[in-house]
């Protein structure tokens, strides 16, 4: 595994939960270093493909060369934003992805394209912060927090109802354990408002 591919950050590995198998086709949002779709592409198998998509070409030439430079050959990286996937209709079979959505202006939007590119059957296996109490103006409007994966993240029940209207079924949005701590490490005092959670959910 390239060293240059861990980023150090995250929020909880969303393989753990993928369940990967020979042969899928794999979808990383927010995919930096490339560190993630490495981890998939050894799961999936040469028969398996990885797509990694990051908005940031600095981010894109660093995975591309990661990639290189560790002999992945079954992955890919697109420049690209997670609200406007640069991914065909229904080619996807799992879509992960690491503390990212949080950051997305219009979630709803990021959730309606990740149906739309997702196989009948497909499913997501997702990472990230989500409010678990009504976050306070002067954390919302706080620009390190934002970058901080804090900021941006909405309530639970409407994380919930955004994933049925996209279409999603079978969710499952479980609490991670160890959240505090981690959150804690990341902006002291904010873990009374949001947690880190693991989302699932499957395409009809």
């Amino acid at each position: 595994m390239p060293t240059e591919s861990n980023l150090g950050l995250g929020c909880g590995n969303p393989l753990a939960i993928a369940a990967l198998k020979e042969g899928e086709t794999v979808l990383d949002l927010g995919s930096g270093g490339g560190f993630d779709c490495f981890l998939a592409a050894k799961a999936v198998g040469e028969s398996g493909r990885v797509i990694g998509v990051d908005m940031t070409p600095e981010m894109i030439k660093l995975a591309r060369q990661n990639a290189e430079k560790g002999g992945y050959n079954n992955v890919e990286f697109r420049l690209g934003e997670i609200e406007h996937l640069p991914v065909a209709d229904n080619s996807v079979d799992v879509i992960i992805s690491n503390c990212v959505i949080n950051l997305a202006l219009d979630k709803q939007q990021v959730f309606h394209d990740m149906h739309r590119v997702l196989k009948p059957g497909g499913r997501i296996s997702v990472s990230d912060i989500m409010a678990t109490a009504e976050i306070p103006d002067d954390i919302r409007n706080d620009l390190t927090k934002i970058a901080s994966c804090i900021a941006g993240a909405e309530q639970v029940d409407k994380v919930r109802a955004m994933l049925e209207k996209a279409g999603f079924v079978g969710i499952h949005l479980n609490l991670k354990e160890g959240s505090d701590e981690m959150i804690r490490g990341w902006a002291p005092g904010t873990e009374q408002f949001v947690a880190s959670f693991l989302i699932e959910a499957k395409k009809a």
